[in-house]
């Protein structure tokens, strides 16, 4: 007694190749996509120049959670820079937490360490207190965090990281870049910093 034609073990073969060559397309079609969705100076993620401007959150109802807008000009240190000048800032702040190993306690776009608070959204943090002191506040804490330290009662402190001023300004840059990235409301339920009208 034959086979039916659809129980061959030649048909599944062919069809397993078929399929396999698809989803090959396909995945590659999403990479393709992802890559362009992930890419600084898109609609989601800002092109790096985004430093020179103010950053802050308003509630989208249609989509349900607090999201990033870019204001006017608001210069990082009160020095508006080229593009390229804006992205080298934003590299070597984005170097400077990889070699310091931020992650290993804090959290980035949902990646690292849930010891420390997440840094997806701290240039907003309303610990800073207002936007006038934060960037001073902020260069501070990176520099000296055994005394500029706030705990919040639960005991823990960041080291002493040894970072110098170049890098504590770079890493603020990064961080002020990386508040601008549209998260899908990532991380839920954050209260941003008050902004003065």
């Amino acid at each position: 007694m034959s086979q039916p034609w659809w129980s061959s073990e030649a048909m599944w073969r062919k069809c397993a190749i078929w399929v396999t060559a698809v989803m090959v397309v396909v995945l590659m079609g999403l990479t393709f996509d992802t890559v362009r969705q992930i890419t600084a100076g898109g609609e989601r993620v800002p092109g790096y120049d985004v430093i020179n401007k103010k950053i802050f959150y308003e509630y989208d109802a249609d989509r349900g959670y607090q999201v990033p807008r870019i204001g006017e000009d608001a210069p990082l240190f009160g020095q508006t820079l080229t593009a390229a000048d804006a992205e080298a800032l934003v590299e070597k702040g984005k170097l400077t937490t990889q070699a310091k190993n931020c992650m290993n306690c804090h959290t980035l776009l949902g990646n690292g360490s849930y010891f420390a608070p997440d840094l997806t959204k701290s240039w907003l943090d309303p610990a800073w207190i207002n936007e006038g002191l934060r960037e001073e506040l902020m260069l501070n804490f990176l520099q000296d965090p055994m005394n500029n330290a706030r705990t919040f009662g639960t005991g823990r402190r960041m080291p002493d990281l040894n970072i110098t001023d170049e890098e504590a300004r770079a890493v603020v840059a990064f961080l002020k870049w990386m508040s601008s990235i549209d998260t899908n409301g990532f991380p839920r339920g954050f209260t941003p910093l008050k902004q003065e009208d």
